[in-house]
């Protein structure tokens, strides 16, 4: 009885170590908002946009958002990073070079010259193309997405599927920041991690 008592606390101690750890690194996180503001109106009436110049122009910032990436995904054995058109490249490109791995583009349809897959995608207000080069990756490459922010998830979507179109294997979706509300988790057919959640209204 005495070593099940035992047992039980343990397992509960671990529980409530690794929720603590969790809420910790949330709250280490925290620091990216004051770098970031709300634009109205813009690029439409009704919207919030999310602009973040201000901790791309402080190199401290900047660099450490990118080493909170790396941090993560140091024991992941990835094989590639692939950025999107057109902000996901700052996020991407950085932490490629952080962490010694090719970086991979995803661009918008007509951009890249040499022979591509193509995707066409549904936007809330329209439709639009992505597009990669069909070397740029090998079957069997585990691959992170980044881009800078995650809304209703439609176009990381569309891009993880062109990944797997060269048989690579999409292990993570990742950005700076997640719009919550906006559903775009719940939409995302892959695992998916931000350094920030923002509320926003639907």
């Amino acid at each position: 009885m005495e070593h099940f008592m035992k047992t039980i606390a343990f397992l509960l101690l671990t529980a409530f170590s690794v929720n603590t750890h969790l809420s910790a690194t949330e709250t280490k996180n925290e620091w990216i908002e004051e770098y970031i503001i709300t634009v109205p109106d813009f690029p439409k009436t009704g919207i919030q946009f999310k602009c973040y110049p201000d901790l791309l122009k402080n190199p401290k910032a900047f660099h450490r958002a990118t080493k909170t990436f790396a941090e993560r995904y140091k024991n992941f054995d990835l094989d590639a990073i692939v950025g999107l058109d057109s902000r996901g490249f700052i996020f991407g490109a950085a932490l490629a070079y952080e962490m010694n791995l090719p970086f991979v583009m995803i661009r918008k349809a007509g951009k890249l010259p040499r022979k591509s897959e193509r995707i066409d995608y549904a936007l809330e207000y329209g439709k639009a193309s992505f597009e990669i080069e069909v070397d740029s990756l090998n079957p069997g490459d585990r691959v992170l997405i980044v881009d800078d922010l995650l809304a209703t998830g439609g176009t990381a979507n569309a891009a993880a599927a062109l990944v797997e179109r060269l048989g690579a294997e999409v292990v993570e979706v990742a950005c700076l920041i997640e719009l919550e509300g906006l559903h775009g988790r719940k939409n995302l057919k892959y695992p998916f991690y931000s350094l920030i959640s923002i509320e926003v209204d639907e």
